[in-house]
């Protein structure tokens, strides 16, 4: 209710004016959010509630939720299940600090997934108690698909999570089954353990747990390398960030050394400025309705077109600075938030925003859009023709790419284009 809040904000000065009960408190509580009034957050005391770090905080966690009267009345069963609902839940949350390497895009779970989902556990299990057995598959379904599925966007993490049921959510729960996947040879261990009380699993979970290792959420161990460079890499950065910036209104001297540098690497070096492709004359290449390249020609074209928008944003933010450095332009927080960008080798947040997804550093990615504008220029000169070689890690849409493959070879084929796999 951001709004509202600016009227709280009043009512709250008004009672201060007025003389309030000494024992007056609000509370307050939210998300994280930019909207809150900067008066409001001033006038309070501030508590964050940070999420657990490690598999066996989130573990601990996530088994605390559940009230120990909730606990002790459960079937054994249920307690087992609900014991291996938390860690595949704690597994989901934790494997998002490895990245890409993890999920392909970041997935909200939150302590409501696992709330409804022990909700629907209950209701199943008290559905099917005549027959004594588990329904697996529909536990199966409704967490891989409904419950947590419900997050997931990408085919691949879908798959994934699916997999882990599979592994998980079986008859070998019930019998100390190995929680730990592919860990054959490896000296490590945890086994979901017999029925228990309330405190004697958060007694297991604390104790038996092995040290947090990647081989828990079935990566290998070098997965930890990436996480914690970038975690290093991520302190540095709030380290810098917090550093005293000039407040004369622009840097000094040897503050303009590396901006300098740069604009001599794109203006000479590189020589983006005047190197965006003319869409006019390639457009008249491209008459040709018929030419059975035709979809190769399409992404090819799609290609320029993107990266002449994100040449002229990079062009257009540069002249601004050396503007403002020559005094012809009042220096504004943005042209500030650049400059800080340059000076220490970081992509602008507004270049990124009209860019591809990279995790370069600012030179580097720099020379590698140079890179894609010379693969599309080599096909420019003669677009009637496909290039003997195209990189598609030069591509901002390699998708499109492979797509214009399939529709090729199934015209030529004559396969149809949805069962064609590449």
């Amino acid at each position: 209710m951001p709004k509202y809040l600016y009227e709280l904000e009043k009512k709250l000065n008004h009672f201060a004016q007025e003389g309030s009960n000494p024992n007056f408190r609000l509370f307050l509580t939210s998300d994280p959010s930019k909207e809150i009034p900067i008066g409001l957050l001033e006038k309070s005391i501030k508590l964050t509630n940070e999420p657990p770090q490690g598999l066996k905080d989130n573990m601990k966690r996530s088994f605390s939720f559940f009230k120990k009267e909730e606990i002790e009345d459960k079937d054994p069963k249920i307690k087992t299940i609900i014991f291996g609902l938390c860690y595949f839940h704690s597994v989901m949350c934790e494997r998002r600090k490895f990245g890409t390497k993890g999920w392909n895009r970041v997935y909200p779970f939150s302590m409501g997934d696992l709330r409804d989902s022990s909700i629907v556990l209950q209701n199943y299990m008290e559905t099917n108690s005549g027959s004594g057995k588990i329904p697996w598959d529909d536990l199966k379904y409704i967490f891989g698909e409904i419950m947590y599925g419900g997050h997931i966007v990408d085919d691949w993490d879908r798959r994934f999570c699916a997999t882990y049921l599979d592994v998980l959510m079986n008859d070998s729960l019930l019998d100390e089954a190995e929680m730990f996947p592919f860990i054959e040879g490896k000296n490590i261990s945890f086994k979901a353990p017999t029925p228990l009380t309330h405190e004697k699993y958060i007694e297991y979970i604390v104790t038996e747990l092995p040290p947090e290792t990647p081989i828990a959420y079935g990566m290998h161990p070098n997965a930890e390398i990436d996480f914690r460079t970038n975690q290093c890499n991520n302190l540095f950065y709030l380290l810098v960030d917090l550093q005293p910036k000039n407040t004369t209104g622009g840097a000094d001297a040897s503050e303009n050394t590396k901006v300098k540098e740069y604009f001599d690497l794109v203006n000479n070096g590189l020589s983006l400025d005047g190197s965006k492709i003319n869409m006019d004359d390639l457009n008249n290449k491209l008459s040709d309705e018929n030419n059975p390249l035709r979809p190769y020609q399409d992404a090819f074209k799609q290609e320029c077109e993107k990266l002449n928008v994100l040449i002229g944003g990079i062009m257009l933010s540069l002249t601004d600075l050396d503007l403002a450095y020559r005094g012809e332009l009042t220096m504004n927080e943005q042209m500030e938030n650049l400059e800080d960008c340059i000076k220490f080798d970081r992509v602008p947040p507004q270049w990124k925003k009209i860019a591809y997804a990279s995790e370069r550093a600012l030179i580097s990615w720099t020379e590698n859009i140079k890179a894609r504008l010379d693969q599309l220029n080599m096909w420019k000169e003669d677009p009637s023709k496909l290039p003997k070689v195209t990189f598609i890690n030069r591509l901002i849409n390699p998708q499109s790419f492979l797509t214009a493959i399939k529709q090729v070879y199934c015209r030529d084929k004559n396969q149809e284009l949805n069962k064609t796999l590449i």
